[in-house]
Order: structure tokens, then sequence, then C-alpha cells
């Protein structure tokens, strides 16, 4: 099968665990994208943390961000398409972590919001610098001029299970999604990386078995279903790997060079 679309997501995928790309899997990406393949970055992550990423590939196109909230031309910046949420329908979520002591950021496509900039230290300031983020302090809802596209909890992984079960016991207006062991993300119903990949491959003349969909973790399953050759990281929890059509290298061993290299360049 000749694919003419691979999407990747970033965090647990293409960096390795020192949140780099591996020259290997650099100039592979570099190969394949030669070769007329379109390579889409689909990440939890915002475009402003996401575009540099295809930039130092050299590769233009399209980023699929907040884990398929907004997806972004690369070039230009400009929104394609995104998915506003309910600013009203995440009060209640807001306030159970601030009584509860839990981190959480709010986005629109490209701003991040915290409760209070200048008391993030620790864990939750390392996150940050960690992601290439520097988020600002939470305006009033109506201040606010952009939708608002995703809500994110942190925090350390007992912490985010415990959140998680709890959520899970309410009717959630919301798509509410694991999208790391540290991270709780909420966002619209219809917003997936499955459904924003969907929407870009027939958008850009793709079926879906000419897509091919590289992830390591639960938010990634979706576009993992979606296309026609869904790969699994190995350092993918085993629900994930079950999703998938196959199952390549972690991300500290190059997986994503193998997957491109046997799927791609053979």
């Amino acid at each position: 099968m000749t694919y003419r679309m691979v999407a990747l997501d970033v965090d647990g995928t293409l960096l390795n665990d020192n949140h780099e790309i591996s020259e290997s899997t650099r100039n592979t990406i570099m190969e394949t994208a030669k070769r007329g393949v379109e390579i889409v970055l689909c990440t939890g992550r915002g475009p402003l943390n996401s575009i540099p990423f295809m930039e130092s590939l050299g590769l233009g196109g399209y980023v699929i961000s907040h884990n398929g909230a907004a997806t972004v031309e690369v070039k230009t910046h400009k929104i394609v398409h995104q998915f506003g949420m309910d600013q009203a329908a995440l009060n209640p979520f807001m306030a159970y972590c601030r009584e509860q002591g839990i981190h959480f950021d709010i986005n629109t496509a490209f701003e991040m919001y915290v409760d209070n900039v200048e008391e993030m230290t620790g864990p939750v300031r390392v996150m940050y610098d960690n992601y290439l983020m520097t988020p600002g302090n939470l305006p009033a809802w109506e201040e606010l001029t952009e939708p608002i596209v995703k809500f994110t909890a942190f925090g350390e992984a007992a912490v985010m299970d415990g959140l998680y079960t709890e959520w899970s016991k309410w009717t959630l207006p919301l798509n509410m999604l694991r999208s790391g062991e540290f991270f709780i993300d909420l966002m619209h119903m219809e917003a997936s990386k499955g459904n924003a990949l969907k929407q870009l491959a027939e958008k850009r003349g793709y079926r879906a078995d000419e897509v091919m969909a590289i992830g390591n973790y639960f938010n990634d399953i979706t576009m993992l279903t979606y296309a026609g050759m869904g790969i699994a990281m190995d350092n993918s929890p085993v629900e994930v790997k079950a999703a998938a059509n196959a199952v390549t290298a972690s991300n500290n061993e190059d997986g994503v060079h193998q997957a491109l290299t046997k799927y791609c360049l053979s």
C-alpha cells in the first residue's frame, strides 16, 4: 500500500524521553516527505509548541493540535478548523480542581491560561518548561475573544487516576481523554485526533487507507483506528497496542524511523 499522509504523535512517539527527535528519525521523516508523503503532527500540544518541530524538519502543511480540537496551517498559522467549547460547562471542573488543589490550564488555539502564573513552582513549572509553553493569567470568561478548545488537569499519576475515576461518575458534557500519565483533557464532544485527521485527510483528498498514523497513548486510539495503517509504539499501554494494526519500537529506540522505513521507504 502507498501511504500519502502520515500522522505522527509528538510526545512519547516522535520525541524520545529527552524531548528530542533523534537524527535517524529526523532523516527518515525528511526522506519520506521528499517522496511526496504528507507529514502531519497530531498532538495534544498546542500549535505554538508543535509547529517548531515541523519547521525544524523543513516541513509545511498542517498540525492537528490540542488532541484534535484545532487544526492549523504551519506557514500561515491559519486555523483550518477548531472545536470550541461551552465555557460554562467547565465551571464545575474548575471548581473541583481548585477545591482539591489540582493544577489546570485553559487553552484557546494559540493561548494558554492558568489561575496564577506567579504561583507556578516545582513540577508544574518544569512541565511547562519541558513543553515549551509560558501560560498567562486566566481572564474572566467575558474577556476571552477566542473559543476555548481544551481544558487540561495536571498532576501525579495516582492523582490523575483518582480524578479520572471521579469525573467518570459525572454526567459529562465534554469529551474526557487521558492524554498522558500526568494529564487529563476535556474537549468538545466531537473533538478527537481521529475526527480531526479524518477531516484533514478528506480536505486533502486522501482515503483512510492512504493514511498511516503512529502514536503511543490512549488519546491516539481514535487516529490509529481511523487510519488504514495504525502503528503503536512499543512504549504504549497494551490497550493502545491492541487498537493498532502493528507495533514498532519504542520512542527511545527510533520507532518512528523503523515504521517509516518499513511502510513508506521500502
